[in-house]
């Protein structure tokens, strides 16, 4: 990486823009070094767009932005002023007021701050971490893969399609569970379907900010990170949409308390979200490459979608392996080697849809919601669960929280909640059982 790749964030109390001094230079050491190594350099089959690296770079600036600024450090721990300065090949397109609007827009979304952000160009060529192999296959599609629920079951389902180009499978490095992600990458391997299948692992884990204090743990951007170096690979291989596998459940994410609305829940596959993020990628791309972003199971349900990747040949044990967990006890305390924590809300969403598929879920939890000896802090979600399916929902909640883009049907959205509720619901009636079953 050349000097003129770094880019410049500030921390200051406010949101107008410091002196040169306070401007804080940072660059590709933001990320780990290990995680360089693990990954090793890209091989793309043809050039990356100006564009999409330019994309690529602010998306990279925001993740390390929103890491290195504490929420602890602001009035109400939460909402932060975080002014950037990043480096543009498309410079004057960058600077243009629409995607200006369309990009701070998607950020607050995102993550509840106020930002703002300021282009200069870059000077001299530079492409990150990027291997041009002309002889390499060209992927027909792309996905992101997480090692989730939900990527692996897309990945299955369109590793049987008809089609004789390669799928591409995109894959961020979680910290401490690359091996689980490995495992669920080889159960696509292992269906033998009719077509390539191939992985592209990418990182994302920030080296420390040199203050020796723990980074910022809500990590809003991340998905918007993830999306543009899906981008990016998909304009190499001259694919023209990118899927972001995510039930519309918890897509759509509706808050279990007033106190989780708008981006105090995660937005980062939002139908609102990907719409701006669209829009953001219409107005900075050319027309010749231009890439469009979509979820391929927003009208899917968590257990709906557990049932097609069972459909597509996946057995119940390798749904299990997967990661669903927002807070994984790997990442959380460097132990005991435990992907899923049980506790949170996407682990019921979890729990919910395999019991809808498999009639019952034999992943291995770090704990138990309902169990009597759970410390009140870690029980917070289950809690909030239980009074959320205890209040009528209706039509006007859908339109409460983060708004539908125009092409969205209010009442799709609304029939895949009630849909997600009932097997939430069932899940409740499980756990009274076995809880009733302990406790005598």
């Amino acid at each position: 990486m050349t000097v003129s790749d770094h880019f410049l964030w500030w921390r200051g109390p406010r949101g107008d823009r410091p002196r040169d001094d306070r401007w804080m230079e940072i660059s590709k050491g933001a990320f780990q070094e290990k995680e360089r190594r693990i990954t090793g350099r890209q091989h793309l089959p043809g050039p990356v767009p100006d564009w999409a690296e330019d994309l690529f770079r602010v998306a990279r600036a925001a993740f390390i932005a929103d890491k290195y600024v504490r929420r602890t450090g602001v009035r109400d721990r939460w909402t932060r002023r975080i002014s950037l300065a990043v480096p543009v090949t498309e410079h004057e397109r960058w600077q243009s007021a629409a995607v200006r609007t369309h990009l701070t827009a998607l950020l607050q979304i995102l993550t509840g701050d106020l930002w703002n952000v300021d282009f200069r160009p870059l000077t001299g060529h530079h492409v990150e971490e990027v291997m041009v192999s002309p002889d390499d296959p060209r992927a027909s599609e792309v996905a992101l893969f997480s090692g989730g629920l939900d990527s692996l079951s897309w990945a299955a389902t369109r590793s049987c399609a008809d089609d004789p180009r390669p799928l591409l499978l995109v894959m961020f490095r979680e910290i401490g569970l690359l091996r689980l992600q490995q495992r669920v990458y080889q159960a696509v391997k292992r269906l033998g379907g009719p077509r390539t299948v191939m992985l592209l692992p990418m990182s994302q884990t920030p080296a420390g900010d040199g203050s020796g204090l723990r980074l910022e743990t809500s990590s809003r951007t991340r998905g918007l990170l993830y999306a543009a170096g899906a981008i990016r690979a998909a304009t190499a291989h001259g694919v023209g949409t990118v899927h972001i596998p995510e039930n519309g459940q918890l897509a759509l994410n509706p808050p279990l308390t007033p106190a989780r609305s708008a981006a105090c829940s995660t937005r980062s596959v939002h139908p609102w979200t990907l719409g701006r993020l669209n829009a953001l990628v219409t107005a900075v791309g050319d027309a010749r490459s231009v890439v469009r972003v979509v979820n391929p199971l927003t009208r899917l349900t968590k257990g709906e979608v557990c049932s097609a990747a069972r459909n597509a040949g996946l057995t119940p044990s390798d749904l299990e392996s997967t990661l669903s967990c927002g807070r994984p006890p790997t990442r959380r305390n460097g132990g005991p080697p435990i992907a899923n924590c049980g506790v949170c809300f996407p682990c019921l969403v979890r729990r919910s849809g395999l019991l809808h598929a498999n009639g019952t879920d034999g992943t291995r939890y770090e704990a138990l919601p309902w169990a009597n000896d759970l410390p009140l802090d870690r029980g917070t979600d289950w809690r909030a669960l239980q009074r959320w399916l205890l209040d009528r929902y209706t039509l006007t909640d859908v339109l409460t929280d983060t708004p539908l883009p125009p092409d969205m049907d209010p009442a799709v959205a609304f029939d895949l909640i009630r849909r997600g509720r009932e097997e939430l619901e069932r899940l409740l009636r499980i756990a009274a059982v076995t809880g009733a079953a302990d406790a005598a």
